[in-house]
């Protein structure tokens, strides 16, 4: 079998497979027939997800899907045709095509129309994996033990280095300070000696403490960088300039911290210039929230000069402080876990990536899988450059061996063999075949959303990214928010700022969950289109009180959309009329003012109201019309009833949407 045909086969174009085969060495050729090896690794990774039916014992019918399905594999796998699929979606407004995607939600409505009852698929995703190098044994775990840290043996926990991520704003001097206390200038290699790639480095204090630094860049332009950095870390450094004082992302440094719910130390960088004005910097934290301990806060605030090396020592011994208080611990004797912190390119080594070990101790020749992607460590090098064999927890280290650049972010794990890590990895590949497919019809997060949560006590927070025109505007925006109580969901503001929506403000809300409200600003086109990509809803606002109300709704779980009901009429049923292929009408004459096809009845008998419904269709003799007036007569369809009789009576009425 040759790579087109195969592709016609698996529904996929041939691109994308030969892409898929090359990238595992199964062929080098794509012309040329593919071996039985390849063949059936294909079919295994783009085969859909299995999905079998079962028969209980008592004769129910039950379906187990995966959480996203296109409408035709619905239908294959219910046994029903594609066709009967889209009418009852089409029944509960959905409209979807043949291909498109549906949640597991949606399917489980479908799926119980037609009989069935449905239950999540269940990872069969169960490996064989050996134990660290030194124990021996091999062990059967499932994907999701092998890929947590969670449950670890408290006897096999060892004390590891903290993690440390360097934040701050563009030139305050976060790098200089690692360059001081590395004693290396890796700041002279950055393009205007600004950092544009996250780097992880290990260092010792003089007490033979080790700590590891994450740094990230300051700039703007790289803020989903500083994002990924406060991620994998136990404590961040804030650093800001003494002659400069808090700048605009200094506050964004601050809002991911607090997002990442990680302690803050302090830094004041520059005390020894001419115009540094130390205690300018210490209210214009505490105007943010950091109230540092030389104004009575928690806040643990260091002074130093990265040129001088002034007060690193004071830093350095205050992160080990600040660390011990966190109890830091990992089992070394484990498979390696840990987290691509940057990966790229690179000319003569090809894909590698920065690895930040977690737990375990990672070896030349450990086979690995991260996302995707799976492969054998060739070599590792240290953040300086120098080959090493092994890394343990809290180790960043350069790993090559790659067949493809990961992203950053992603897990990395070590598996026991080769085989292991490829059915792993395509089992991932799977799984984000079908996230991309479902991608497009992901909901975004929205205040309605929001408030169904808090009904159901699926979230106890609701969380806003707060914009205004004005500072003082800001300010009063803030404090009305303050006021709004609830007894289950509090009110977080975890970003707040003046001027338009930012692509930091959409990444700190989309990380948070948040929905970002604006108040005396104007939308744009490149703001709504970000924000549409990001899956982030956007509310603009002019009215404070409007502004509060939405709010207040959303989090005590009443912002679902509410009707009110507008009479339209009376109409009283003369007899029932059956029509053929329709059903039994009721053959009415409109008493006051007017029935409309579409719209709602309440169909009384005597006092009792025995049908509350929609009219589905309105005939006058034999002709659909769309409303009748009062003095006519007509035949009413009613959906879902056709017990008329006569002198019962239908008040009518139309629902309006109320605008909060």
């Amino acid at each position: 079998m040759k790579a087109h045909e195969l592709a016609r086969e698996l529904g996929i174009s041939q691109k994308e497979l030969v892409n898929f085969l090359q990238q595992r060495r199964l062929t080098r050729n794509p012309t040329a027939p593919l071996a039985p090896g390849a063949i059936e690794a294909a079919r295994s990774a783009f085969k859909p997800a299995s999905v079998a039916v079962k028969i209980e014992p008592n004769g129910e019918r039950k379906a187990v899907l995966p959480p996203t399905l296109t409408v035709k594999d619905l239908a294959e796998k219910l046994g029903v045709s594609p066709v009967e699929v889209i009418k009852k979606l089409m029944t509960s407004n959905i409209m979807a095509t043949i291909n498109q995607v549906i949640d597991f939600a949606t399917a489980e409505i479908v799926a119980d129309e037609f009989g069935f009852t449905v239950e999540p698929v269940k990872s069969e995703d169960v490996v064989t994996v050996e134990s660290a190098k030194g124990e021996g044994d091999v062990v059967t775990t499932s994907r999701e033990e092998l890929f947590s840290l969670a449950n670890e043996d408290p006897s096999k926990l060892m004390t590891r280095p903290p993690i440390v991520t360097v934040l701050g704003h563009v030139d305050h001097g976060k790098t200089s300070i690692l360059d001081s206390i590395r004693k290396t200038h890796v700041a002279t290699g950055e393009a205007g000696g600004i950092t544009q790639r996250i780097g992880a480095y290990k260092i010792e204090t003089a007490d033979g403490h080790p700590v590891v630094f994450i740094d990230t860049p300051g700039h703007e332009a790289f803020t989903a960088m500083r994002a990924r950095g406060a991620q994998v870390t136990d404590l961040v450094v804030l650093v800001v300039a003494a002659d400069d004082g808090v700048m605009p992302q200094t506050i964004e440094a601050i809002q991911h911290a607090r997002a990442a719910k990680v302690p803050i130390v302090v830094a004041i960088n520059k005390i020894d210039k001419d115009n540094a004005n130390v205690d300018r910097v210490h209210q214009e934290l505490a105007e943010q929230g950091i109230v540092t301990r030389h104004y009575g806060g928690e806040f643990e605030c260091v002074h130093v000069s990265a040129r001088t090396g002034q007060g690193i020592e004071d830093l350095l011994t205050t992160i080990v402080l600040s660390s011990d208080i966190l109890e830091l611990k990992a089992n070394p004797n484990r498979n390696a876990i840990g987290t691509i912190v940057d990966a790229h390119l690179e000319r003569g080594r090809g894909p590698v990536a920065t690895v930040l070990v977690q737990a375990g101790t990672l070896r030349v020749s450990d086979d690995f899988v991260c996302g995707h992607i799976y492969g054998r460590v060739r070599a590792l090098s240290d953040d300086r450059g120098r080959s090493v064999t092994e890394a343990e927890p809290a180790t960043p280290v350069v790993v090559s061996g790659m067949s493809e650049v990961p992203q950053a972010g992603d897990i990395f794990q070590v598996v026991g063999s080769e085989k292991a890590a490829r059915q792993i990895a395509l089992t991932k590949l799977m799984e984000r075949r079908t996230q991309e497919a479902a991608k497009d019809f992901a909901p975004r997060i929205t205040l309605e959303e929001l408030a169904r949560r808090a009904k159901e006590g699926e979230v106890k927070e609701l969380s806003l990214v707060v914009k205004a025109d004005a500072q003082g505007t800001l300010e009063a925006v803030l404090a009305a928010l303050q006021k709004i109580e609830d007894p289950v969901v509090a009110i977080k503001i975890v970003g707040q700022g003046v001027g338009a929506v930012s692509d930091s403000d959409l990444l700190l809300a989309s990380v948070s969950s948040a929905i970002i409200v604006c108040f005396n600003l104007k939308s744009t086109a490149a703001s709504q289109a970000a924000a549409e990509r990001t899956k982030v809803e956007v509310r603009y606002y002019d009215v404070i009180y409007k502004l509060t109300e939405d709010v207040e709704r959303a989090a005590k779980g009443m912002r679902e959309p509410t009707y009110r009901q507008i009479r339209e009429g009376r109409v009283e049923v003369i007899t029932p009329i059956k029509i053929p292929r329709l059903g039994v009408i009721g053959g009415s004459r409109v008493v006051e003012g007017k029935v409309s096809r579409g719209g709602w009845v309440k169909l009384m008998r005597g006092k009792e109201m025995v049908f509350e419904g929609r009219i589905s269709s309105l005939k006058h003799f034999k002709e659909d019309v769309r409303e009748m007036p009062a003095g006519q007569e007509c035949g009413i369809g009613l959906e879902g009833f056709e017990a008329f009789q006569p002198g019962d009576t239908m008040e009518t009425y139309r629902l309006e949407r109320e605008e909060i």
